[in-house]
């Protein structure tokens, strides 16, 4: 079969790496794809832009795609899959409706609320000074967020009424583009986070691995937020008995009331939880696609053949497969940025080392990558390498992941250096704190 993987980023890379592990897949077309994807035995790029609807359906429909993976949230917001499925074309990724999950966190967290999923108290604002006014009478540290897509940037932890004023401000002066038009006011929630991703036709839905992102730009969790700077899999904290709980009072939840509201919602469903120091946990926020970086942590632990889930999702027959099976072991990415990132960064920077790294025993996977006229790999983005480790536990993983990353060079580079280090106090026999 051939698939047609909408994105550019490393979950793509990602993605279209883990299917080509079948034999069933015989090639996988990216679109528009990035310099590792380009790179890729069985694997092309297609350059068109992931909101081209009509020319994405022209070329599966005359080249005998099998099945379309969407991987970022804008497209899938934007109707990409109501659209080619108008044309007869099998698409993994929930339509708009199910979307507004991630478009949408007003919209989200009343469907939490409607649903009974824990989640933090908030409340929802068209005006600055209505929001600034709420903030007074919370008081801090409390979270502000834009309501719609950010690319992961969206959310302010703001510590002081003055940094929240000034976040509410920037929000609805556009900062975050259409996000602006909202702005959700949510209580500060202690803990750690954790990514739950799971697979659903619309009726069965499925986790994943759990994993913990590292959203923070700084070591030890400081500044901005990012996109993602590392991850790690499977995240010890979310303990089987935690995430029994979180099947039934989430997921399944979830699944229900979106079904109840006429809306067949088959793809990926993410889970951002806040787990507390109680062992108890709330939703911070849903969204509708696969996660960047947590999938480059659990499809290299994958063991069932990705295309079958997906198919199964699509073909609303997931409750007829087995369970999903994993391998043995823990995986960890570091995330090489562009210096300046999240803010502003160059780009068109020489990228040396992938092949050295990957000889170490790494997996880098390309997110913010492009070949030049030279047929170099060159920096094209905020995010650049994800550099994986696996191993049996996740001193080797993690140790994998940062021996092959310090073979990567390019002008600017930036990575943490302390990615895993909550997993890493517990392996070593310290008290970790949450």
């Amino acid at each position: 079969m051939k698939v047609l993987v909408i994105g550019n980023g490393g979950r793509e890379h990602a993605l279209a790496w883990k299917l080509l592990q079948s034999k069933q897949v015989e090639q996988v077309v990216c679109v528009p794809g990035n310099g590792g994807t380009a790179s890729m035995e069985c694997c092309q790029n297609l350059p068109l832009a992931v909101d081209d609807f009509e020319g994405i359906s022209q070329y599966a429909s005359q080249n005998g795609i099998s099945l379309v993976v969407v991987g970022p949230e804008v497209p899938l917001a934007k109707g990409i899959t109501d659209y080619l499925q108008d044309k007869r074309l099998m698409v993994f990724g929930p339509v708009r409706a199910g979307a507004q999950i991630e478009a949408s966190k007003a919209w989200a967290k009343a469907l939490m609320q409607e649903a009974g999923i824990p989640t933090a108290q908030a409340a929802v604002f068209t005006e600055a000074a209505a929001a600034k006014s709420y903030v007074k009478t919370q008081g801090t540290p409390i979270v502000v967020k834009a309501d719609g897509l950010a690319a992961g940037k969206g959310v302010i932890v703001a510590e002081t009424i003055e940094q929240a004023q000034s976040a509410i401000d920037a929000i609805f002066q556009g900062q975050f583009g259409s996000a602006g038009k909202f702005v959700l006011i949510e209580e500060y929630l202690i803990g750690q986070e954790v990514s739950v991703l799971a697979l659903t036709d619309g009726l069965t839905i499925r986790s994943l691995l759990p994993a913990q992102d590292h959203k923070r730009i700084g070591e030890g969790d400081t500044g901005e937020n990012t996109g993602g700077m590392g991850a790690y899999a499977p995240a010890p904290i979310a303990t089987p008995k935690l995430m029994a709980r979180v099947q039934t009072e989430v997921l399944e939840r979830a699944i229900a009331t979106l079904r109840a509201k006429g809306i067949d919602y088959r793809g990926v469903l993410y889970a951002g939880l806040m787990i507390t120091p109680d062992g108890n946990f709330k939703v911070l926020e849903f969204n509708c696609r696969f996660g960047d970086p947590e999938t480059q942590v659990i499809l290299p632990l994958l063991e069932t053949p990705l295309e079958e889930l997906l198919l199964a999702c699509v073909q609303q027959r997931l409750g007829e497969l087995p369970p999903i099976a994993w391998k043995e072991g823990t995986s960890a990415t570091v995330v090489a940025a562009s210096g300046g990132y999240p803010s502003e960064y160059e780009k068109g920077q020489v990228i040396t080392g992938i092949s050295e790294a990957e000889t170490a025993g790494a997996t880098v996977f390309h997110a913010g990558t492009k070949l030049n006229q030279q047929q170099e790999v060159v920096t094209d983005g905020g995010r650049v390498l994800n550099v994986t480790g696996i191993g049996e536990n996740f001193e080797q993983a993690i140790a994998q992941a940062y021996a092959g990353i310090k073979h990567i060079q390019f002008e600017g580079i930036y990575y943490r250096r302390d990615i895993g280090h909550r997993v890493m106090s517990a392996e070593q026999g310290e008290q970790t704190p949450v």
